[in-house]
């Protein structure tokens, strides 16, 4: 089962950086926006991060919460987050159960060897835990503003 736009989104825990547990349920009265990337410390998966980064006041603002989502371990998150400074945290799904509920796993090609591999995606979730809004096969270039345009218009209602 995968998520639907424009229907609740089933609870889920998950394992993040600063020691948290990230669970859906208890994040209920807030936006939230789940970008999944491929890989720690990349140079695109990097560039987006900075993104979400730079605009984390402005999320904030809206009422939104940010969190990263990949298949690197906790230890890879926790430096790939210090060293770019994100003031938000990663959660790592090392079991693909996140990747399998939003179905982001695809298959992808690089120097002719095809892999199972994420697809670069957002999700934006309502404070009723409701999916209002989702990207695929996102290009990192203009991404982190049309996401924060669309938490905005969330926030106004």
């Amino acid at each position: 089962m995968s998520v639907t736009l424009d229907q609740p989104v089933a609870d889920f825990q998950a394992a993040a950086t600063s020691g948290q547990q990230v669970r859906l349920a208890d994040l209920q009265g807030r936006n939230l926006v789940l970008y999944f990337y491929p890989k720690d410390s990349t140079p695109g998966c990097t560039t987006q991060g900075q993104g979400f980064r730079d605009q984390h006041g402005a999320f904030l603002a809206a009422d939104t919460l940010v969190f990263g989502v990949s298949r690197d371990g906790l230890k890879s998150h926790e430096n790939f987050k210090a060293k770019q400074g994100f003031p938000f945290e990663l959660i790592s799904d090392g079991d693909e159960a996140l990747c399998q509920l939003f179905d982001v796993i695809k298959l992808k090609k690089l120097y002719g060897k095809e892999y199972l591999g994420i697809d670069r995606s957002t999700f934006l979730i309502d404070k009723a835990g409701v999916l209002r809004q989702e990207w695929r096969g996102v290009k990192v270039p203009g991404h982190v503003d049309a996401v924060l345009a669309a938490a905005q218009a969330l926030q106004q209602g």
